[in-house]
């Protein structure tokens, strides 16, 4: 039997065998590496860039230039768009082929009963390709905007007052408010209103009266019966939706910037402020809002809520009221201080009369409160390194002799011996007491002996003479002498 080799795909470009060694697949089909060529620009192909139709290769851009969709916004971009027709491409038009050569099935649709297909073809529309809009089931190819027949869907398409469906764009158009303002810019501002004869849409201006409430019950605008579906309440009454604006500028309003006013009216934040609100420099939105047109105090106060500030109108048992003023307290103006009851308006310092909170206010021993400023300098420790004044002191005695009269606010007997403070003698409590090798000093006997410098845990020294000092006094006076020892060339000695 004689030998008939196997046969070896043939190559659709060229026609020939092709091999293992040298194939490159596409669409089913099997090329010569040499083949794998774009058809319209000869190309070198791959994987990634091979497009095949009815065994041809092509390059995407080729592909998509003869096979893909034409016109405005296809292709990638402005090297795309081209006045080419791609009549050089074209086949003659037969029937399911359109004149691009793009393949188009036929398409034969069943005519409806009139109202009850599609209501652009007329066509029945089965439940996998419908799309609803206007109560009505339209093919998926059909449901396309009525004048530049744009594909729609369930966000972008609007149904006309005319039966038929359109984009945002084409019905703001023709439908739309004409006139400055609206549109997407100049070239949609008309000045001929409906010149094609069609007649604008007519707005119905809402008579809210038409239906009066009895007295007390409607609208307290107009006095009109508001119903569920328009009703605004505020301050437990209901409002029409269209007369629930600010009394004197007529702003529209809602529940963020509705204000009540004691009138029964409503207002917006600011015209609130300007009728009810504070007076006078610093209040309002600024200097817009400053007064100057003559309103005497008079007819302010006539307008506003009245207020009495007087504190002592009402008067309480003794030791019972508020401790500046006598009056009696409430308790939505009361501020505690040491166990008493005071008025928010008398809540302030005794001597600067800054007024207080539970943070700044120190009560004093003499019964009121005062702000740490104050009381520092009323009951606070005295002496150098305390207080406000420069107590720097010249005095030209050999020997300064340390007077402590100004610092013992208290008389009494003083401690047994050895047991009070080291310096004054006087007993030392736990909340004043500061300690030492030597003892337990008063805070305000902590200092140096000899500077009457502060004292404090790190510059401590005690002396052997029961007193404490800085470490510069100590040093002067029981540290080593001579050469390189000392504070400085001026206690270098010969002694």
């Amino acid at each position: 039997m004689p030998f008939k080799p196997a046969d070896n795909p043939k190559c659709p470009k060229c026609g020939k065998s092709v091999y293992a060694a040298e194939e490159r697949v596409a669409g089913g089909y099997k090329f010569h590496k040499t083949c794998f060529k774009c058809g319209m620009c000869n190309k070198s192909l791959d994987s990634t860039n091979c497009a095949e139709h009815e065994s041809e290769l092509y390059c995407k851009n080729c592909h998509g230039r003869k096979y893909g969709p034409k016109g405005y916004g296809f292709g990638g971009g402005a090297g795309c768009l081209s006045m080419d027709a791609g009549d050089q491409f074209k086949e003659p038009a037969a029937e399911g082929v359109r004149t691009n050569g793009a393949c188009l099935e036929p398409r034969v649709i069943a005519k409806a009963p009139p109202g009850e297909g599609c209501p652009r073809c007329g066509g029945y529309v089965y439940a996998a390709e419908q799309m609803l809009a206007r109560g009505k089931a339209w093919h998926r190819e059909c449901f396309k905007c009525g004048d530049c027949a744009k594909r729609l869907d369930s966000v972008n398409c609007c149904e006309g007052p005319d039966k038929d469906i359109y984009c945002k764009v084409c019905y703001g158009k023709k439908f739309g408010p004409k006139g400055y303002g609206y549109g997407k810019g100049a070239g949609v501002l008309q000045s001929d209103c409906y010149a094609n004869g069609d007649q604008a849409p007519k707005t119905t201006l809402i008579d809210t009266t038409s239906i009066m409430a009895p007295p007390g019950k409607g609208c307290p605008r107009c006095g009109g019966v508001v119903f569920a579906a328009e009703q605004v309440l505020a301050k437990g009454r209901e409002w029409h939706r269209k007369c629930f604006k600010c009394r004197d500028c007529t702003k529209t309003l809602d529940s963020i910037i509705a204000c009540d006013g004691p009138d029964g009216e409503v207002y917006c934040k600011t015209c609130y402020g300007k009728k009810w609100g504070p007076h006078g420099y610093g209040f309002a939105c600024g200097y817009g809002f400053l007064q100057t047109d003559g309103l005497s105090e008079e007819e302010i106060s006539k307008s506003r809520p009245f207020y009495n500030p007087d504190t002592t109108s009402i008067m309480a048992s003794k030791g019972q009221g508020c401790p500046r003023c006598g009056g009696m307290v409430f308790a939505a103006e009361q501020q505690l201080a040491k166990g008493t009851m005071w008025h928010k308006k008398c809540f302030n310092c005794a001597e600067c009369h800054r007024p207080l909170d539970s943070m700044l206010a120190c009560d004093g021993p003499d019964k009121e409160i005062h702000c740490r400023s104050c009381y520092a300098k009323l009951f606070g420790p005295k002496g150098f390194g305390y207080g406000h004044t420069p107590t720097l002191v010249s005095n030209a005695d050999a020997e300064p002799t340390p007077s402590y009269t100004e610092q013992l606010p208290f008389t009494g007997q003083k401690a047994a011996k050895g047991q009070g403070c080291p310096r004054c003698g006087f007993p030392v409590y736990a909340a004043e007491q500061m300690h030492s090798k030597n003892g337990t000093w008063h805070r305000r006997c902590f200092s140096c002996a000899d500077c009457h410098r502060s004292l404090d845990s790190t510059n401590l020294n005690d002396g052997p003479n029961g007193e404490i000092y800085c470490r510069g006094c100590y040093g002067r006076n029981y540290g080593p002498k001579g050469v390189g020892f000392g504070m400085g060339a001026g206690t270098l000695t010969m002694a």
